[in-house]
């Protein structure tokens, strides 16, 4: 029988949540994932320098449980530092949910379920950011059709419309491997979701890998229109088979 899913407490998400070898292109490089939990287990247990015992407790999981969390994270970071290998925080391994007091409770399939944890899931907002490629900073600036090469990123929550520009311009003057290097800047925003034109096949793997969902063909309108299209439900998510092959 399959065991129910449960719950994990994070209680601070990572600012950056990818770190590669300087100077080594990311085409070039193989990736290593730790997990929103391995990265929450580190910080309690080598930064904050807690006791297993009382990191467990932040956690809302058993010691034992704690100690395999924070083993295999530990494992993951070396062999991304012997290897030389790139390390992505995978913060969209589960459904996230951030309660007022900034704790994030991240489901799994260990320990004690959201209904064993005090207040667990209550005054809970889902984390629902999205990337849409824009030709410029405004929402009323029209939707770039190209995912690598487009001039930025419109970074915004659907739900209050506050958003951020990020600049694409590292991308842009890549001869090569444009759509990697955006892919790695959206990841780096904590997207979720990108909204655009179009996806080459290397880029959308690059998306799928970080968790990110792709809805392509957004061509010939602007952000806004873009985006009230994500909120009616009327956007198509994309499989790989549906990348387009040249020009991303």
């Amino acid at each position: 029988m399959v065991r129910p899913r449960k719950c994990r407490n994070i209680n601070t998400t990572p600012e950056v949540t990818y770190f590669k070898p300087r100077g080594v292109p990311l085409r070039e490089l193989a990736e290593v994932y730790l997990p929103l939990d391995g990265f929450e287990a580190i910080r309690l247990a080598d930064f904050e320098g807690l006791s297993h015992a009382t990191a467990a407790q932040r956690m809302h999981v058993s010691r034992q449980t704690f100690g395999r969390i924070l083993s295999s994270a530990r494992n993951t970071v070396a062999k991304a530092l012997i290897g030389g290998l790139a390390l992505r925080i995978h913060t969209a391994d589960h459904p996230v949910a951030v309660p007022k007091s900034a704790t994030v409770s991240v489901s799994s399939t260990d320990d004690r379920s959201a209904a064993e944890i005090p207040n667990a899931g209550k005054e809970n907002v889902l984390m629902n950011t999205i990337a849409i490629t824009s030709d410029g900073p405004t929402l009323d600036d029209a939707v770039d059709p190209r995912f690598g090469r487009a001039a930025g990123f419109i970074v915004i929550d659907p739900d209050t419309l506050s958003f951020r520009y990020v600049e694409n311009g590292a991308a842009q003057v890549r001869a090569q491997g444009a759509g990697i290097q955006a892919a790695e800047i959206v990841a780096g925003t904590g997207a979720t979701a990108v909204l655009t034109g179009y996806v080459g096949p290397k880029a959308f793997q690059a998306l799928s890998a970080a968790g990110i969902r792709v809805a392509q063909d957004l061509e010939n309108m602007t952000v806004r229109e873009a985006l009230e299209r994500f909120k009616s439900g009327a956007v198509t998510w994309s499989a790989l088979t549906d990348a387009k092959g040249v020009r991303a």
